[in-house]
């Protein structure tokens, strides 16, 4: 190959990559725009809202919540005490022991006074059997949760026994190392009240970061800015993922995912579909896509709904070796969805989700991480060929760097103007200058996580789901 034709090979590349930076900065100003837009309507409306008749009545629509557990000792009695504890009239707690090697079940027999009932399963999702059974407790004051032990079959295995042997409208899926807020059935229910002639099939709502906040009965009393700089960057990641990127989505009824943290699902729908997947470890995406095609198949009216309100606090890695595994599993998740539901992609017959959003995930999401890894190589090439126009080069990144930075600070500023949960002296600074540090602190993991989470879906034989080591959420 002579000179005259890599040299247009690389030009060619260069317009490439310069065109697909171009259009990833253009989408995530135009979504934090509608995300903006979107935020202000929800308060707007929401101050004409009253909770308290929906509180009080008793035709408000049953929920269960199902909270998976497999080796969850650490936490298990004072998160279901969390969960017991909701302000919502009409819901059951269901906690599917997941084949423990721990002892969860002896320490939530201890705590809630449970006894094993007869209970014959409905088997409408096949899923792994019972191990010791189902339990309730005897005392009147727990009356609401219902403990299930089973074999170990994994996360969306335990899921699908809880839609199972759920008997309400909706389910509430959750970790159940995660705490939730007191009023976060109330207002995820909200948009499933408000349907009319669009049928809402399922709801998400804003996850948090607990690390370092105070907790005592359930409750969370303290919220503080943790020290550790990897959870930290987590945190603004994650202001930047939900006030300024799926309020928007939402508005364009494009959501793909709603977090496995906490989401709420048409019980009816979810089941109609096949319940969760148990052969992908992205089974909280892949669900929703699967109930997203389901209603445009049958040329049903539908939406997935997005409360902006922190609902959930849950443990963040903080160490890189599980944050990376972590996001390793992610990165695979979406792979498998994807690529099942490629059928989607581009296709008019799916209307916003085939035109928009998949192609979104497809490209920026799903593609991002290689298209960046190749550009490195690239950039590389041209350094040692000599090619490199350094004042161009040096103007693109440090814009990449200043664009990075101020939309973390937008996202900054977005909390603090909503619902300001790190009220503590000093937090809206340190996260400030954490914005300038966080590009160094978290994205190469980011991306190395990605890239070998590419490498392990095609090259691993083994598909693991990762682990994640939970050290406890703090108490008082």
């Amino acid at each position: 190959m002579d000179t005259s034709t890599v040299k247009i090979i690389l030009q060619i590349l260069h317009y490439i990559f310069f065109t697909y930076a171009f259009l990833a900065i253009s989408s995530y100003i135009v979504l934090s725009i509608i995300s903006g837009k979107e935020t202000l309507n929800y308060f707007k409306k929401k101050s004409f809202v009253n909770y308290k008749d929906i509180l009080s009545s008793t035709l408000s629509p049953s929920i269960t919540i199902i909270a998976p557990a497999y080796n969850e000792s650490l936490n298990i009695v004072e998160n279901v005490r969390s969960l017991l504890s909701n302000h919502y009239v009409n819901y059951s707690v269901i906690i599917v022991n997941d084949g423990s090697k721990d002892d969860s079940l002896e320490r939530l027999i201890k705590a809630y006074n449970l006894e094993k009932i007869n209970y014959i399963v409905n088997e409408k999702i096949k899923t792994k059997p019972l191990r010791a059974g189902v339990f309730k407790s005897k005392n009147p004051a727990f009356e609401r949760l219902m403990v299930v032990d089973k074999e170990n079959g994994g996360k969306a295995d335990a899921l699908n026994m809880g839609l199972n042997i759920s008997k309400s409208k909706y389910v509430a899926c959750i970790d159940v190392d995660c705490l939730l807020v007191e009023d976060a059935l109330l207002k995820m229910i909200k948009p499933f009240l408000d349907e009319t002639e669009t049928k809402v099939i399922a709801a998400g709502g804003v996850i948090r970061i607990a690390n370092s906040c105070v907790i005592k009965d359930g409750k969370l009393l303290d919220i503080n800015l943790p020290k550790n700089l990897l959870v930290q960057s987590q945190i603004l990641e994650y202001l930047r993922a939900f006030l300024l990127g799926r309020m928007a989505w939402s508005k364009l009824n494009g959501l793909l995912v709603i977090s496995g943290a906490f989401g709420i699902l048409d019980k009816n729908i979810a089941i109609a579909v096949g319940g969760y997947d148990t052969n992908t470890v992205g089974e909280d995406m892949e669900i929703i896509v699967r109930m997203r095609r389901y209603m445009e198949e049958r040329n049903e009216k539908y939406r997935v709904s997005y409360i902006p309100d922190p609902l959930c606090w849950t443990e963040a890695p903080d160490s890189y070796k599980i944050f990376i595994s972590q996001r390793n599993r992610w990165t695979r998740g979406t792979i498998e969805t994807l690529k099942k539901h490629r059928k989607v992609a581009f296709n008019p017959k799916y209307g916003t989700f085939g035109l928009i959003s998949y192609p979104y995930w497809l490209i920026f999401e799903r593609l991002g991480p290689i298209i960046e890894v190749v550009g490195l190589l690239y950039f590389t090439i041209l350094i040692v060929l000599k090619e490199v126009k350094w004042e161009y080069a040096l103007s693109f990144l440090v814009l990449s760097y200043i664009f990075s930075v101020l939309f973390s600070i937008v996202a900054i500023y977005s909390e603090e103007l909503t619902f300001h949960q790190y009220k503590k002296k000093g937090a809206g600074v340190k996260l400030i200058l954490l914005s300038a540090l966080e590009p160094f602190i978290l994205h190469p993991f980011v991306l190395y996580a990605a890239v070998r989470g590419n490498f392990d879906y095609f090259f691993k034989k083994k598909k693991s789901w990762g682990n994640m080591v939970r050290k406890g959420l703090t108490t008082n």
